[in-house]
Protein backbone atom coordinates (compact mmCIF):
# COMPACT_ATOMS: atom_id res chain seq x y z
CA UNK A 1 0.00 0.00 0.00
CA UNK A 2 1.42 3.49 -0.74
CA UNK A 3 2.77 5.35 2.43
CA UNK A 4 -0.50 7.76 1.68
CA UNK A 5 -3.05 5.38 1.36
CA UNK A 6 -1.50 3.85 4.78
CA UNK A 7 -1.47 6.94 6.45
CA UNK A 8 -4.95 7.60 5.76
CA UNK A 9 -6.13 4.11 6.57
CA UNK A 10 -4.82 4.38 9.49
CA UNK A 11 -5.87 7.76 10.24
CA UNK A 12 -9.28 6.72 9.80
CA UNK A 13 -8.77 3.85 12.31
CA UNK A 14 -7.25 6.25 15.04
CA UNK A 15 -9.93 8.59 14.68
CA UNK A 16 -12.29 5.86 16.08
CA UNK A 17 -10.47 5.05 18.81
CA UNK A 18 -9.72 8.20 20.13
CA UNK A 19 -12.97 8.43 20.63
CA UNK A 20 -13.64 5.52 23.03
CA UNK A 21 -11.97 2.63 20.92
CA UNK A 22 -12.69 -0.98 19.43
CA UNK A 23 -10.49 -3.11 21.96
CA UNK A 24 -12.08 -2.25 25.49
CA UNK A 25 -10.77 1.31 25.85
CA UNK A 26 -13.99 2.15 27.60
CA UNK A 27 -13.04 0.00 30.41
CA UNK A 28 -12.58 2.92 33.53
CA UNK A 29 -8.61 1.92 33.56
CA UNK A 30 -8.04 2.77 30.35
CA UNK A 31 -6.95 6.27 31.36
CA UNK A 32 -3.78 5.08 30.85
CA UNK A 33 -4.70 2.56 28.08
CA UNK A 34 -5.69 0.02 31.01
CA UNK A 35 -2.80 0.87 33.95
CA UNK A 36 -4.63 -1.11 36.70
CA UNK A 37 -2.82 -4.82 37.16
CA UNK A 38 -0.70 -4.69 40.54
CA UNK A 39 2.62 -6.38 41.96
CA UNK A 40 4.34 -4.99 44.54
CA UNK A 41 6.64 -2.81 42.78
CA UNK A 42 9.87 -1.10 44.77
CA UNK A 43 9.52 2.81 44.62
CA UNK A 44 12.03 3.97 41.99
CA UNK A 45 11.98 6.45 39.07
CA UNK A 46 13.80 6.77 35.78
CA UNK A 47 15.25 9.38 33.79
CA UNK A 48 15.80 9.80 30.09
CA UNK A 49 19.56 9.01 28.98
CA UNK A 50 20.33 9.85 25.58
CA UNK A 51 23.40 12.19 24.05
CA UNK A 52 20.61 14.70 22.50
CA UNK A 53 21.12 17.82 24.11
CA UNK A 54 17.29 18.80 23.27
CA UNK A 55 16.34 15.18 24.95
CA UNK A 56 13.08 15.91 27.61
CA UNK A 57 13.81 15.51 31.48
CA UNK A 58 11.13 13.75 32.86
CA UNK A 59 10.25 13.92 36.38
CA UNK A 60 8.21 10.72 37.23
CA UNK A 61 6.66 10.38 41.07
CA UNK A 62 9.07 8.13 43.37
CA UNK A 63 6.79 5.29 43.18
CA UNK A 64 6.63 5.13 38.89
CA UNK A 65 9.10 3.73 37.15
CA UNK A 66 9.66 3.22 33.32
CA UNK A 67 11.71 1.24 30.78
CA UNK A 68 12.37 1.80 27.22
CA UNK A 69 14.06 -0.98 25.25
CA UNK A 70 14.49 0.50 21.74
CA UNK A 71 17.04 -1.03 19.25
CA UNK A 72 18.44 1.64 16.02
CA UNK A 73 16.30 0.71 13.17
CA UNK A 74 19.06 1.54 11.33
CA UNK A 75 17.71 4.57 9.63
CA UNK A 76 18.25 8.55 10.87
CA UNK A 77 14.78 9.52 9.98
CA UNK A 78 13.02 6.34 11.66
CA UNK A 79 15.47 6.64 14.58
CA UNK A 80 14.01 9.82 15.51
CA UNK A 81 10.48 8.72 15.02
CA UNK A 82 10.79 5.92 17.47
CA UNK A 83 12.69 8.34 19.70
CA UNK A 84 10.23 10.77 19.97
CA UNK A 85 7.42 8.18 20.19
CA UNK A 86 8.99 6.45 23.65
CA UNK A 87 9.70 9.96 24.76
CA UNK A 88 5.62 10.54 23.73
CA UNK A 89 4.88 7.65 25.86
CA UNK A 90 7.22 8.06 28.99
CA UNK A 91 5.34 11.72 28.87
CA UNK A 92 2.09 10.30 28.78
CA UNK A 93 2.85 8.47 32.08
CA UNK A 94 4.34 11.14 33.73
CA UNK A 95 1.50 13.67 33.10
CA UNK A 96 -1.10 11.31 34.71
CA UNK A 97 1.57 10.89 37.74
CA UNK A 98 2.16 14.15 38.69
CA UNK A 99 -1.93 14.77 37.75
CA UNK A 100 -1.29 17.38 35.33
CA UNK A 101 -2.44 17.56 31.77
CA UNK A 102 -0.69 20.22 31.07
CA UNK A 103 2.81 19.11 31.65
CA UNK A 104 5.62 20.74 29.31
CA UNK A 105 6.46 17.15 28.08
CA UNK A 106 2.75 16.23 27.00
CA UNK A 107 2.57 19.35 25.23
CA UNK A 108 5.79 18.88 23.42
CA UNK A 109 4.77 15.22 22.37
CA UNK A 110 1.57 15.07 21.55
CA UNK A 111 -0.27 17.49 19.13
CA UNK A 112 -4.31 17.39 17.90
CA UNK A 113 -6.82 14.97 18.83
CA UNK A 114 -4.34 12.74 20.59
CA UNK A 115 -3.74 15.86 23.37
CA UNK A 116 -6.78 16.69 23.67
CA UNK A 117 -8.00 13.41 24.60
CA UNK A 118 -4.99 12.77 27.36
CA UNK A 119 -5.28 16.02 28.68
CA UNK A 120 -8.93 15.04 28.88
CA UNK A 121 -8.15 11.96 30.05
CA UNK A 122 -5.79 12.90 33.25
CA UNK A 123 -8.42 15.87 34.23
CA UNK A 124 -11.01 12.92 34.76
CA UNK A 125 -8.81 10.49 36.26
CA UNK A 126 -8.10 13.12 38.90
CA UNK A 127 -11.41 14.25 39.20
CA UNK A 128 -12.33 10.84 40.23
CA UNK A 129 -9.25 10.82 43.14
CA UNK A 130 -6.96 8.48 40.78
CA UNK A 131 -3.45 8.43 39.55
CA UNK A 132 -0.69 5.54 38.22
CA UNK A 133 2.22 4.28 40.08
CA UNK A 134 4.25 1.01 39.43
CA UNK A 135 6.55 0.02 36.23
CA UNK A 136 6.02 0.65 32.67
CA UNK A 137 8.34 -1.18 30.02
CA UNK A 138 7.96 -0.21 26.72
CA UNK A 139 9.39 -2.50 23.49
CA UNK A 140 8.66 -3.46 20.34
CA UNK A 141 9.36 -0.17 18.37
CA UNK A 142 8.75 -0.30 14.86
CA UNK A 143 7.73 2.29 11.86
CA UNK A 144 5.44 1.00 9.53
CA UNK A 145 5.38 4.24 7.64
CA UNK A 146 6.93 7.38 6.78
CA UNK A 147 7.26 10.31 4.48
CA UNK A 148 6.65 14.19 3.98
CA UNK A 149 7.16 14.60 7.98
CA UNK A 150 4.53 11.79 8.63
CA UNK A 151 4.94 8.97 9.98
CA UNK A 152 2.75 5.75 11.41
CA UNK A 153 4.70 3.63 14.23
CA UNK A 154 3.56 1.16 16.85
CA UNK A 155 4.86 -0.19 20.26
CA UNK A 156 4.18 -2.46 23.04
CA UNK A 157 3.40 -1.55 26.47
CA UNK A 158 3.85 -3.92 29.49
CA UNK A 159 1.86 -2.84 32.49
CA UNK A 160 2.16 -6.32 34.57
CA UNK A 161 3.59 -4.08 37.25
CA UNK A 162 1.56 -1.14 36.64
CA UNK A 163 -1.52 0.03 38.58
CA UNK A 164 -3.95 2.58 39.49
CA UNK A 165 -3.57 4.13 42.89
CA UNK A 166 -6.29 6.64 45.00
CA UNK A 167 -4.65 10.10 45.70
CA UNK A 168 -6.60 10.42 48.89
CA UNK A 169 -5.14 6.57 50.49
CA UNK A 170 -2.42 6.31 48.55
CA UNK A 171 -3.50 2.38 48.26
CA UNK A 172 -3.30 0.50 44.43
CA UNK A 173 -5.97 -0.73 43.09
CA UNK A 174 -5.41 -4.22 42.58
CA UNK A 175 -6.08 -6.54 39.54
CA UNK A 176 -4.49 -9.69 38.42
CA UNK A 177 -1.56 -9.87 35.29
CA UNK A 178 -3.19 -10.87 32.30
CA UNK A 179 -2.76 -11.23 28.89
CA UNK A 180 -4.09 -7.80 28.45
CA UNK A 181 -1.86 -6.26 30.38
CA UNK A 182 0.49 -6.17 27.38
CA UNK A 183 -0.99 -3.10 24.97
CA UNK A 184 -0.04 -2.60 21.33
CA UNK A 185 -0.21 1.31 20.68
CA UNK A 186 -0.79 2.49 17.13
CA UNK A 187 0.17 6.08 16.48
CA UNK A 188 0.21 8.99 13.43
CA UNK A 189 2.74 11.73 13.86
CA UNK A 190 3.71 14.46 12.54
CA UNK A 191 6.87 16.55 12.61
CA UNK A 192 6.97 19.85 14.12
CA UNK A 193 8.81 23.62 13.01
CA UNK A 194 11.09 22.39 16.29
CA UNK A 195 11.96 19.17 14.71
CA UNK A 196 10.12 17.18 17.29
CA UNK A 197 7.42 13.86 15.86
CA UNK A 198 4.41 15.21 17.66
CA UNK A 199 1.84 12.07 17.99
CA UNK A 200 -1.45 13.55 16.52
CA UNK A 201 -3.71 10.11 16.42
CA UNK A 202 -3.51 6.90 18.45
CA UNK A 203 -4.99 3.83 19.33
CA UNK A 204 -4.19 1.15 21.43
CA UNK A 205 -4.96 -3.04 21.51
CA UNK A 206 -5.04 -5.08 24.98
CA UNK A 207 -3.30 -8.69 24.93
CA UNK A 208 -2.03 -7.84 20.81
CA UNK A 209 -0.14 -11.40 20.11
CA UNK A 210 2.87 -9.25 19.08
CA UNK A 211 2.96 -7.79 22.60
CA UNK A 212 2.22 -10.25 25.00
CA UNK A 213 4.79 -12.04 26.81
CA UNK A 214 5.40 -14.31 29.71
CA UNK A 215 4.44 -13.14 33.15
Amino acid sequence: MPVAAALAATAALLLTACGGGDDGSKDKNDRTAGAGTEESASPSSSASTTADKNAPTFAFPSDIEVTVDRKSAGDATKDAILQDAAYAAQARIEAFGKEDGQTANLNRYFAANARIFWVDRVAVFKKEGLTVTGRYRYYGFKVTDASNGKAAARYCEDQSKAYDKVIKTGKAKVTQPSDKSFVLYTVLADRDPAGDWQVTQQSWKKGDAQCVQGQ
